[in-house]
C-alpha cells in the first residue's frame, strides 16, 4: 500500500512562505490527494518586502504574492483566503474555521507563523506600530512623509530595514537599541560596527539606550528615553524587536509546546497526525529559525515526511538583509577570534564588495558579505562538504573560491 492511498487529504494552515512551501513540494514531489490551504489574506504573500519595497511603495500587493491566484488552481490546491483556524482536533483530523466551517483530513499541518512583540509601553495605535502583516505596513507607511519624525524601537533586521527605508522616504529617524552593536552575534563585531555606523552615515540618530514609555499625544507619541530628563515628540514610533511564535492553536490542541511548537527532524508535533511547520516550530533540543528559507526548507521536510520521501539535505543556515543600497548575506555561524576560531576577510570592512568568514581549523562555519553574494554561496558549499581551505586563499581576491570546492 502506497502512502498516498492512506492520505487521501491534507489541510495547511497558514499561507505564510512555510505554508506555501508545503503545499507546493506535495504537488512536486506527486502527491495527488485533496490539498487545502488556509490563509488569513486572500492570497498568501511575502513578508520581507514588507520593510523595504512594499513600505517604500516601490512593490504592490499582487507583485508580492508567493504564487498567482491561478497558480493555486492549476496546482488544484484549494485556496481558502481570508479565514483563520479557531480549533483544531487532532484526533478526529478537524480543523474548526472562523467561519464556522469544520475541515478533516488525515494531516494537518500547522504553518501559523508569529506576531511581532508588544513590549508593555504604551498601546499599539494610530501612531505606535509594530510590522508583521501587510496592513502594518499600508499604516506605516501613510506617516512616513518627508519631515515625519519616527522613533523605531530595536536595531535588528527589521529595525535597521525601515530605518533605511523611511530615510529615503525623507522621514527623520531616530533608532534606539540597548546593545552597543546590534547583531555582533550574526555578523562578527566588526562587520556589525560598520553596518550600525552607516545609520549615521544617513543621517539616522543611533543611540544606545532604552525607551520607559510612550504616551500618545494629540501632536504624536510621547517617547521617554532611558537616562533622558524630558520626553521626546515623534509622528510615529515602530517597535521592532522581535517575534513571537503563534503557538495557541497548538497548545489548546494538546500539542507540546516550549518557546514554539515542538517538532522532530521530519516536522512532526507531539501527536503523529499533526505536523508544523515555520517560524511556530521549534525543532526540538534546538533554537527557532525565523529565516526565510529555514521556513521554506521546514515545508519541504513536512511534504517529504507525509509522503514517505526523501527531506532535502541538511544545509547551513542563511539569511539576507538590505540597507541603503547594500545587500548583506550570512550563512553558517560567526565566531569572534579565539584559540578555535580564526576570522578572514576578503577584501576591506566597509568598502563593498567584501566578505568575512570564520574558520574552525581548516573548515568554514560561517560568512557574511556585503554586495558578495557569490562568497557566501562558495561559503555555504564548503560547509556543507566539510572543505578544507587555507586562510591565505580566502583571504585573497583574486582566488576563484569556486576552485578551492574542487580541492
Amino acid at each position: 500500500m502506497t502512502v498516498s492511498s492512506v492520505i487521501s487529504s491534507v489541510v495547511v494552515v497558514g499561507g505564510g512562505i512555510a505554508g506555501v512551501s508545503t503545499v507546493a513540494e506535495l504537488r512536486k514531489k506527486g502527491y495527488v490527494g485533496d490539498l487545502t490551504l488556509l490563509s488569513a489574506d486572500p492570497v498568501p504573500y511575502d513578508r520581507p518586502p514588507l520593510s523595504k519595497e512594499y513600505l517604500a511603495g516601490g512593490r504592490d500587493l499582487d507583485s508580492i504574492a508567493l504564487q498567482a491566484p491561478e497558480w493555486y488552481v492549476d496546482q488544484r490546491i484549494s485556496l481558502v483566503g481570508g479565514v483563520v483556524a479557531v480549533a483544531l482536533r487532532p484526533d478526529a483530523g478537524e480543523v474548526e474555521l472562523s467561519d464556522g466551517r469544520v475541515l478533516t483530513a488525515d494531516r494537518i499541518v500547522l504553518a501559523t507563523g508569529g506576531r511581532a512583540v508588544r513590549p508593555s509601553l504604551g498601546e499599539i495605535g494610530s501612531a505606535i506600530h509594530v510590522l508583521r502583516e501587510v496592513g502594518d505596513a499600508d499604516r506605516l507607511r501613510t506617516q512616513l512623509v518627508p519631515g515625519a519624525r519616527l522613533l523605531i524601537v530595536g536595531a535588528g533586521l527589521i529595525g535597521a530595514e525601515v530605518a533605511s527605508t523611511a530615510r529615503k522616504l525623507g522621514a527623520e529617524v531616530v533608532l534606539v537599541d540597548p546593545l552597543p552593536v546590534p547583531l555582533a552575534a550574526a555578523v562578527g563585531i566588526e562587520v556589525a560596527t560598520w553596518l550600525h555606523g552607516l545609520h549615521a552615515d544617513h543621517g539616522v540618530g543611533a543611540l544606545t539606550t532604552t525607551v520607559e514609555t510612550l504616551l500618545e499625544t494629540p501632536a504624536g507619541v510621547a517617547a521617554q528615553l532611558t537616562g533622558e530628563p524630558g520626553s521626546r515628540e515623534f509622528d510615529a514610533v515602530l517597535l521592532a524587536v522581535g517575534l513571537v511564535p503563534e503557538t495557541a492553536l497548538a497548545e489548546a490542541a494538546g500539542l507540546e509546546t516550549s518557546r514554539g511548537i515542538l517538532v522532530d527532524a521530519g516536522q512532526v508535533t507531539s501527536h503523529p497526525s499533526v505536523l508544523a511547520v515555520g517560524d511556530c516550530a521549534r525543532l526540538r533540543d534546538h533554537p527557532r529559525a525565523e529565516h526565510w528559507e529555514a521556513a521554506q526548507l521546514d515545508g519541504a521536510r513536512a511534504a517529504a515526511t507525509i509522503l514517505e520521501a526523501e527531506p532535502p539535505p541538511t544545509t547551513a543556515s542563511w539569511w539576507w538583509s538590505d540597507r541603503y543600497g547594500l545587500h548583506v548575506e550570512g550563512v553558517g555561524e560567526m565566531r569572534s577570534p579565539d584559540a578555535e576560531h580564526q576570522t578572514v576577510v576578503r577584501g576591506v570592512v566597509g568598502e563593498p564588495p567584501f566578505s568575512v568568514f570564520t574558520l574552525r581549523g581548516e573548515r568554514v562555519i560561517g560568512a557574511v558579505a556585503v554586495d558578495d553574494p557569490n562568497a557566501v554561496r562558495a561559503a555555504r558549499r564548503m560547509i556543507d562538504r566539510g572543505v578544507d581551505v587555507r586562510a591565505s586563499d580566502l583571504a585573497d581576491p583574486g582566488t576563484d573560491l569556486r576552485k578551492l570546492l574542487r580541492r
